[in-house]
């Protein structure tokens, strides 16, 4: 064990509680084996108690006894406590004391775990190391709490850890967020997760009521409430207390007393026993101090001193502040801890309340002017000698001890200094709350004192005025500027919005333009992240402050911020001009991340003007040089981006490739938002290239991951597009709605809506609706096609296309069709043609306009099937060989259904391949009406009558096993270029157009012997 299990109670006796602890105990064997008690060299099953009840009701010593047990079966055991300073709490402290302890006991095992991460982790753990950057980090918390869930499963594959995290009452935000996410995300490692708290504190408006809430709906997460003792529990617990039956009547006057509590019946069986009868006077609090006034005068004293300081009192801290001779200290130390009211902290250096009833009496006990005296007492002995308290806690302590001194001109740099202290830990929430502390000090601070302090000191955020900030004094703005990305970045954002607005008022009479776009700019994005609109009205008004201004950040900023804004929202040359703009500034004002994002939207608006090379290499650019640099603002977006353009210009393969390699480097640094778009792109480029099996794992892999919902927006978007295409339509119906709830509807964009829109549209034509498809093709035409949205308009054309030309035979159709025909050609003017994939649906829309109008259009087939057959969209290709086979027996000769027989076979490989049952049966159907056979014949052919050498016939088995280029190299011991040649022979050979429909061909010749094409699974 971690911390010297000495007894907190005055029993020796483990009293009831034996279901809790069965509970318990076999959450520990479950988290050993998986659940499966044979199970050898599992990885484990992560397990998670929640541990309430009232003060005094015995939560301690449950955890103690299970910790003893746990020990014993070979487990390591971490405890961690939540750490009261006078009113304040120190972010992750009880993480950080159990990691602490986690490396006192296994020292190799979390050095290890933690290799290559050791600047963020110290950001929990100083010992580590020194901490990375103090910048405000967009993904820093997000990224601090994903490694520390990778380093708890690493650092439990092979041992069983319990980690224990005491009055959870008292827990900073960021400690509760902290928890939250760990019970959520593990998913293995032998790991058991307890956590405590009194219920009897958590009122309706605690800030624990909200985590409590959210994990009861969690499977992961159990709950165990324990109830005060029964009668007999009582006659037990005294029994062990006083080592001799009691009488019935003294078992009933204390049962009746303490009403099961095990705390009260302790100090009344000890009052009791020692002939104290104030201890059973009407008052508990009475009560809890009893034992305290039979104390010695300067035990007594002293005992007041450590009720101040906090949940633990070093011993060279408080003997600072009391003052006594050493020896006297040792004596009324050595009477309180006798006397079981003080006892020595886990580490032996300090003391602290045997429980804290008795230490909240004895600080409610206290005067207000000795309460400030004594917290004035801890901040000048901690000036004195900053060591006499642990590093990580004492810039936080000091702040606390000043504040609660009600010294305003000592307390408010001790605040600022401990908020950077928490910016750097990514504790955004503590450093809120210190950060409105400090503006709450302000005003209380002479001016003289207020001006010897810096912004460079204290802050990350300092919006020019025109000042040097290393030489300007320290603002009141300044620090509402901070406050308002520390709301931002916690979630507190209508905190900060009533920041950003308190802001602005102050700056109406400042004449400050750059000041005030900066918070325009930050209220555009609490607005767009609050759902109360898309922050254009906010952002137009910072355009308009700047406008005219010479070169700096926050011009970058604003020009680089509208560029993004509308490149998913109204693309066009003023965006164009606003990114290029935005590059120049920021590169001549060294703000390195503002121009590389800056770049990244030009790249992309670029590829939607049609300049795809120009884009594509600015992009490219972006990302070899974000790698080593590694800005995580820039880092996922320049793979996200660059796939995605990638994806839209039908280069899904280039898609996949920079995907793979951006889901590496994010998971590396713990970027799970950036992850969570990788995996959502990924599905889509997957779907593309009709691996939807690896597509649908994917996706499930972006709604598991991060926790922004757009990502799972998309995600679910995929699943419906396949589940439609596989013939289920009500799992597609449940995928859409998850759809457009991720999305919302207080921020349209085009990149979200008309692909939900697309599916809208084939919901509604599958399902025989075809007024609701109508409706939907109608409203999303009103709107009209922005520049930039061919890759999204160009399938709702289709689909809405396809629906009338699918419906044209039903005569409940024919009212309607010419309009609703009319508006996709007149849709189809406002929509470029510049890219193969492109032009490939250009060609597929006409040819289905014309099968709707009843016309068979062979020459538009065959242009639509040619264009392609030249990209990699297996099951675009099976749908439009489909359709070309259909038109060639409508009209066709002998040799025109030859050509239909072949196709309609390479259609139903595909389509059976894929799993699309709708396109399978109809080209089975198709072929049955026409006397065709799809059966291929009985002998299954060899490598040599495909005309493939044996090593393509090697190449192709991997290939229909879904490996990539990279992956059939490493596996055959051939370079990467020349398995894409051998790749590129084989599609030849089969006369195929691309890797999907060569597993198709494989997979319908019967090649492979089963098992041989398995697919392999995403990485």
């Amino acid at each position: 064990m971690l911390w010297p299990v000495e007894s907190q109670s005055v029993s020796p006796v483990f009293v009831g509680r034996t279901a809790e602890l069965q509970t318990l105990n076999d959450a520990l064997a479950r988290a050993a084996t998986g659940g499966t008690p044979q199970a050898t060299g599992t990885a484990g099953e992560p397990q998670a108690f929640l541990i309430g009840g009232e003060a005094g009701v015995g939560k301690t010593r449950l955890v103690e006894e299970f910790a003893r047990r746990a020990t014993a079966a070979g487990a390591v055991v971490a405890l961690g406590g939540c750490i009261e300073i006078g009113a304040d709490g120190l972010p992750f402290a009880p993480f950080s004391t159990a990691l602490r302890a986690l490396r006192r006991a296994l020292p190799a095992e979390l050095a290890a775990a933690a290799a290559g991460q050791e600047e963020e982790l110290a950001r929990l753990l100083p010992e580590l190391g020194e901490t990375g950057s103090a910048r405000y980090d967009e993904h820093g918390t997000a990224r601090l709490f994903e490694l520390t869930a990778r380093l708890l499963e690493r650092v439990t594959v092979d041992r069983t850890v319990v980690l224990a995290l005491e009055d959870l009452h008292w827990s900073d935000a960021s400690t509760r967020h902290l928890l939250a996410y760990l019970v959520r995300t593990l998913r293995s490692g032998r790991l058991v997760v307890l956590a405590t708290y009194r219920s009897d504190d958590i009122h309706r408006r605690h800030p624990l009521r909200p985590l409590l809430a959210e994990l009861d709906r969690l499977r992961t997460v159990r709950r165990i409430e324990l109830d005060r003792f029964n009668r007999a529990e009582v006659a037990r617990q005294i029994a062990g207390i006083l080592a001799a039956e009691p009488t019935p009547a003294r078992v009933d006057e204390i049962f009746e007393r303490s009403d099961g509590n095990a705390f009260f019946v302790e100090e009344l069986a000890v009052a009791a026993h020692e002939g104290c009868r104030t201890g059973l006077t009407d008052s508990l609090r009475d009560l809890l101090l009893v034992r305290v006034e039979a104390l010695p005068d300067s035990a007594q004293r002293v005992a007041r001193i450590v009720a101040e300081g906090g949940s633990t009192v070093e011993h060279r801290l408080l003997a600072a502040v009391a003052r006594l001779a050493e020896d006297d200290l040792i004596e009324a130390l050595r009477a309180a801890v006798n006397a079981g009211i003080l006892t020595p902290a886990a580490d032996g250096d300090g003391y602290r309340f045997r429980h804290s009833l008795v230490r909240e009496a004895v600080g409610d006990d206290l005067l207000p002017g000795e309460r400030s005296r004594l917290n004035r007492g801890y901040a000048e002995a901690l000036e004195s000698d900053p060591g006499l308290v642990p590093a990580d806690e004492r810039v936080m302590r000091l702040a606390s001890y000043w504040y609660h001194a009600h010294d305003p001109a000592k307390a408010l740099p001790a605040v600022l200094d401990a908020s950077v202290t928490a910016r750097r830990r990514h504790a955004y929430s503590e450093q809120l709350r210190l950060l409105e502390r400090a503006m709450e000090l302000w005003e209380a601070v002479p001016a003289e004192v207020r001006a010897t302090l810096r912004p460079v000191d204290y802050t990350e955020v300092y919006p020019p005025c025109g000042c040097d900030p290393a030489t300007a004094p320290l603002r009141y703005l300044d620090l509402m500027a901070e406050a308002a990305v520390a709301g931002r970045l916690c979630g507190e954002r209508e905190r900060a919005l009533k920041i950003t607005k308190r802001a602005l008022h102050l700056l109406e009479t400042e004449g400050d333009p750059l000041r005030t776009a900066w918070f325009w700019i930050q209220r555009s994005r609490l607005v767009q992240a609050q759902a109360r609109g898309d922050g254009w009205e906010e952002i137009a008004t910072a355009q308009e402050l700047v406008r005219g201004l010479p070169p700096s950040e926050v011009h970058a900023e604003v020009l680089a911020t509208v560029a993004s804004w509308a490149m998913v929202r109204a693309p066009g040359p003023d965006a164009m001009t606003a990114a290029e703009r935005a590059v120049e500034y920021a590169r001549m004002v060294g703000a390195t991340d503002i121009e590389l994002n800056a770049r990244l939207t030009l790249g992309v608006l670029l590829v939607d003007a049609g300049d795809i090379d120009t884009g594509l290499a600015l992009m490219h650019g972006v990302r070899e040089e974000v790698v080593p640099l590694g800005l995580p603002s820039v880092l996922g977006r320049a793979h996200i981006n660059l796939a995605s353009v990638l994806e839209g210009i039908g280069r899904s393969d280039e898609a996949v490739d920079v995907l793979r390699a951006g889901l590496r480097l994010v998971r590396d640094r713990g970027l799970t938002d950036s992850e969570a778009w990788l995996w959502a792109n990924l599905a889509e480029s997957l779907t593309s290239l009709g691996r939807w099996d690896e597509a649908v794992e994917a996706a499930v892999g972006a709604r598991r991951t991060g926790q922004v919902a757009k990502p799972r927006g998309c995600a679910a978007r995929c699943l419906a597009r396949i589940a439609l295409d596989r013939g289920r339509p009500d799992e597609a119906a449940r995928h859409l709605a998850e759809g457009r709830a991720s999305y919302g509807d207080h921020d349209p964009m085009p990149q979200n809506n008309l692909p939900l829109d697309r599916l809208t549209i084939a919901l509604a034509a599958a399902e025989g609706r075809l007024l609701d498809a109508r409706a939907e093709l109608t409203r999303t035409l009103e709107f009209g096609f922005q520049p930039g949205t061919q890759r999204y308009a160009w399938p709702l054309l289709l689909t809405a296309a396809a629906a009338e030309a699918d419906a044209r035979d039903l005569p409940a159709a024919e009212a309607g069709r010419a309009e609703a025909l009319a508006g996709i050609r007149e849709a189809m003017k406002t929509l470029t043609t510049d890219v193969p994939v492109w032009r490939a649906h250009d060609h597929w829309v006409r040819a289905e306009l014309e099968r709707a109008e009843g016309r068979v259009a062979v020459d538009l087939w065959w242009t639509a099937v040619t264009a392609f057959e030249q990209l990699q969209h297996p099951y675009d290709l099976a749908r439009v060989r489909h359709r070309l086979a259909q038109a060639l027996l409508t009209t066709g000769g002998d040799e025109d259904r030859a050509s239909a027989a072949e196709l309609l076979r390479l259609t139903y490989a595909v389509a059976d391949h894929l799993g699309a049952r709708p396109l399978a049966e109809e080209a089975a159907s198709l072929a049955q009406r026409a006397r065709l056979s799809l059966v291929p014949e009985a002998r299954r052919p060899s490598a040599d009558d495909l005309g493939l050498t044996s090593r393509e016939h090697d190449v192709l088995r991997l290939v229909a096993a879904g490996r990539t280029n990279r992956q059939i190299a490493e596996e055959l011991f051939i370079s990467p270029k020349t398995a894409s040649v051998h790749v590129s022979n084989i599609l030849a050979k089969l006369g195929v157009a691309g890797r999907g429909e060569a597993a198709a061909v494989a997979h319908r010749t019967g090649l492979f012997e089963k098992g041989e094409g398995e697919r392999a699974p995403v990485g």
